[in-house]
């Protein structure tokens, strides 16, 4: 929308109350995640600014997170609930897989398409799913960790708020500024 021209200002919700999902009594689950809401404000420069995306979406990763009943295809049962289908189930292994592969290779399509080079990014801003994920991410794509935003340590992953909170960390502690670069990434 902003950069097609439609309109100079766009506001960015994103806001998670995962906890609603989460089986308490499943550690590989429940410490991992936080309730969150965050927002920006995206405003057009007056420059040409390097503005590109790479967009995807692929289905075949939904066994490894999905939350099994509860929705049209396995809906309510009295044998759901005893069986605790109703929560979130992870595959924390081949989620890490997938996230590894696919962010590497969506980060690189979204330089290309901006026409810029890994070492022209000031800041690294990726959803905060799993620490060693984001630091393998970085690693691979050649960014040193002192270019990375992370809340994750504070605030657990909290899904589609992570990146809006990131951006306020990183406002917060003076790393985003007018001019810098910044490669933001969700999945």
């Amino acid at each position: 929308v902003v950069t097609a021209g439609l309109a100079r200002r766009v506001l960015v919700l994103g806001s998670e109350v995962t906890s609603r999902a989460l089986d308490w009594e499943d550690r590989a689950t429940c410490v991992l995640f936080g309730d969150g809401a965050g927002a920006a404000v995206l405003v057009r420069g007056d420059a040409e600014d390097s503005i590109a995306f790479d967009l995807g979406n692929d289905g075949a990763g939904m066994p490894c997170l999905n939350m099994p009943a509860g929705g049209a295809r396995m809906p309510a049962s009295e044998e759901t609930v005893r069986d605790r289908q109703h929560f979130l189930k992870m595959n924390g292994h081949e989620v890490f897989r997938f996230a590894l592969r696919t962010v590497v290779r969506s980060c690189h399509g979204a330089l290309e398409a901006a026409g810029l080079g890994i070492e022209e990014i000031d800041l690294f801003v990726p959803h905060q799913a799993n620490l060693r994920i984001i630091d393998s991410v970085a690693e691979r794509l050649g960014l040193s960790p002192d270019k990375i935003v992370t809340t994750l340590q504070e605030l657990g992953n909290t899904s589609c708020a992570s990146i809006p909170l990131c951006l306020a960390a990183a406002e917060e502690d003076g790393r985003l500024l007018a001019g810098k670069r910044l490669l933001l990434t969700g999945f």
